[in-house]
């Protein structure tokens, strides 16, 4: 079965193609961001001027427009049609514990500012030390636990402003 690609163009069109579809395009690359392209017998120069390899978006230059380009692949369009986002993470209010357990250490503080990964929580659970960071950069709220408190699974922890 071939893999389907889903570009969207300036959030206004969107068209699928596979990739025999890309093997069939008359494309040929001139400079390390430029390229020729020929469509129905009809030639362009196409000009990448921007891109986002984390998000897949690019910005396309044609003839003296720019056009934001974002691919989707099979797997990018599993995880829109399941109600996820890979960008979800950054969206977070507030952190649960993930599992009951017994808070040993606080290693943040209210009004601390965090940065991505950055350790709060240890939680022992199973006998083991859990270290909980930070989903994303920010400032922290409220933290609602206390060390040496046990903690139930989907427990408010910590809450960012």
């Amino acid at each position: 079965m071939p893999q389907k690609f889903k570009v969207s163009v300036n959030e206004t069109h969107e068209f699928s193609l596979t990739a025999s579809d890309l093997e069939k395009t008359d494309i040929l690359q001139t400079a390390p961001s430029k390229y020729h392209v020929l469509k129905e017998n009809k030639p362009f120069t196409a000009e990448v001027v921007g891109s986002d390899f984390l998000s897949k978006t690019y910005k396309v230059k044609v003839k003296n427009e720019v056009y934001e380009v974002v691919l989707a692949d099979e797997l990018d369009q599993q995880i829109s049609r399941m109600g996820f986002s890979l960008g979800s993470a950054k969206n977070i209010t507030a952190i649960s514990a993930p599992m009951p357990g017994l808070i040993l250490e606080i290693k943040a503080r209210e009004g601390d500012s965090v940065k991505e990964d950055s350790p709060l929580i240890i939680l022992e659970a199973m006998k083991m030390e859990n270290v909980i960071t930070s989903p994303r950069e920010g400032v922290i709220k409220k933290i609602s636990v206390k060390a040496g408190e046990t903690v139930d699974k989907k427990q408010l922890l910590i809450s960012y402003e």
